[in-house]
């Protein structure tokens, strides 16, 4: 599933189809965007690279295949509420990563979104694209480890 973002006109002719303008600006190759389906995807992305701002937990990580595809993955945990609310998180979410992730995104990479209890639904949409912007450059910025590696060593989960 693509998030919409088609290719990018060489001109702008206005919708009526007369003769516009050609545009000044120089085409942009914009990376292909595809949305992440598969849980194991998910999981990979969770043990990289992570950064939490008020609005979101945003996690990366570099693939390191050949494909220059951009994928991002969202998801909303039953602590946001019931249906209708993680499905307006996850809307919400979509809509960043759309205007945000063309820009910023690095092409061979996987973001996963995971929405925040109350803070994902009630922040102010533009303090969600600024979190965006912010988490991105700090994913991007933070010195490389492997994967798996957090600062306090392997994460032990479940017993013991």
């Amino acid at each position: 599933m693509s998030l919409g973002l088609g290719p990018i006109a060489d001109t702008a002719t206005p919708p009526d189809g007369g003769g516009g303008v050609p545009c000044l600006a120089p085409p942009v190759a914009l990376p292909s965007i595809e949305v992440m389906r598969v849980r194991a995807d998910f999981l990979r992305a969770a043990s990289a690279r992570r950064h939490g701002t008020p609005g979101f937990l945003l996690q990366a990580r570099e693939r390191g295949d050949e494909r220059p595809l951009v994928r991002v993955g969202f998801t909303c945990s039953k602590k946001i509420g019931n249906a209708v609310a993680r499905n307006r998180a996850k809307r919400r979410l979509r809509e960043v990563a759309r205007a945000v992730l063309p820009e910023l995104a690095r092409p061979g990479w996987d973001y996963v979104l995971v929405g925040r209890p109350g803070a994902t639904i009630d922040r102010i949409f533009t303090d969600l694209l600024s979190d965006m912007r912010s988490a991105l450059g700090r994913v991007h910025s933070a010195p490389l480890r492997s994967e798996g590696d957090s600062p306090g060593g392997p994460r032990k989960r479940g017993k013991g």
